[in-house]
């Protein structure tokens, strides 16, 4: 199973189980700037405890494998936990929602995009990705979240709320990154 269909699964999934989600990260930056390969497909998801079991059962070995204790602990505690396909080594990251002012924030204003020319779903709004890009760095100093956000602030057709950007940045203790990423935009290509 490659990439693509084990996206076209988890949405198929979560939306058919009536599930709050968004797809995050490299996947989701590359709906709005330039695609790139990635590791893993990175989903943020509002996961009721009550939903666990039968989510995990939509997964089941041994073509794939998910911990559905670690889905209930992801649940419980906030986190994430892995739906992972064994043959092909692919990946799903599901992140529980933040509950917090930015994490409500970013569920209200996904946007149902094309992901392929031949699947729509839900995306985190481009302000999202980048602010989540933003903490991605700020974690860990990755170079490639630098150029998926600079790749989607630079695309001439996608209008990006700076204010918005600047507002959660300055919430979330990223003003370095966001001030980082506007010199990396004046500079060279």
């Amino acid at each position: 199973m490659d990439q693509q269909q084990l996206v076209r699964k988890v949405i198929e999934v979560l939306e058919g189980r009536r599930l709050t989600y968004m797809l995050v990260g490299s996947l989701a930056s590359g709906v709005y700037g330039e695609p790139r390969l990635t590791l893993d497909i990175d989903v943020v998801v509002a996961l009721p405890a009550t939903e666990v079991h039968s989510l995990c059962a939509e997964f089941p070995a041994p073509d794939f494998y998910v911990s559905e204790a670690a889905a209930q602990q992801a649940v419980s505690q906030g986190g994430q936990f892995n739906i992972i396909h064994p043959a092909s080594g692919n990946k799903i990251d599901l992140m529980l929602a933040r509950q917090d002012a930015w994490g409500q924030s970013q569920l209200a204003r996904r946007r149902r995009q094309q992901i392929f020319p031949d699947l729509a779903g839900f995306v985190a709004s481009p302000e999202d990705v980048i602010i989540g890009k933003m903490w991605y760095y700020h974690e860990g100093g990755s170079e490639k979240h630098l150029r998926d956000m600079a790749a989607m602030l630079r695309v001439a057709d996608l209008a990006i709320d700076r204010a918005y950007i600047e507002h959660w940045s300055r919430e979330l203790g990223l003003t370095d990154v966001w001030q980082a990423l506007l010199v990396r935009l004046d500079g060279p290509g």
